[in-house]
């Protein structure tokens, strides 16, 4: 006779899994991705906040979509034809590149409550972006078991990717 895992108790290992292998780099990219939609939206000028949200919303869309083709239908292609199981399990590691544009939107959608115009807007949704950016990067490499000289490393280069990013909006005068 085999014992097996009640129900709530496999779903939580289950979940711990999933936790332990979690792969932080959409969400990293995401950030970057979010703090490029800024500075690039930021230089055609003057637009309503609602649409900096939806494009920041959709482009991470566009982007996790993108991403998950690669992956199933580049690398994993040659290994295994797609199932539904594998289809979702692509999708679900992927998502971290539409968590990443929520917090930057979030920041432009409530910019008014905080008194600031347009630019100010897009300047609060820069810096959520890069600190996001970092933060998932930090994320990664604890959750990898790297040494706290590493952490401080990751998070070093990622914030110094954010600032040139920053450095591009500044150049272009926005």
């Amino acid at each position: 006779m085999s014992r097996t895992t009640p129900a709530p108790a496999n779903r939580s290992r289950r979940r711990a899994e999933r936790r332990a292998r979690a792969d932080y780099t959409g969400g990293v990219y995401g950030s970057m991705l979010a703090a490029s939609v800024v500075v690039g939206a930021g230089s055609l000028g003057s637009f309503p906040r609602a649409e900096m949200v939806v494009l920041l919303l959709l482009t991470g869309v566009v982007f996790w979509i993108a991403h998950v083709h690669a992956q199933l239908f580049g690398a994993r292609l040659a290994q295994q034809a797609p199932d539904r199981r594998l289809v979702m399990h692509v999708c679900r590691d992927e998502w971290p590149i539409v968590k990443a544009a929520v917090p930057p939107a979030a920041a432009v959608a409530v910019s008014p409550l905080l008194g600031l115009d347009v630019r100010g807007a897009l300047w609060l949704a820069l810096c959520v972006a890069v600190v996001g950016q970092v933060g998932w990067s930090v994320a990664a490499a604890r959750r990898a078991g790297a040494s706290p000289r590493l952490v401080a490393v990751t998070a070093t280069v990622n914030l110094l990717l954010g600032l040139l990013i920053i450095a591009v909006k500044i150049v272009l005068k926005h």
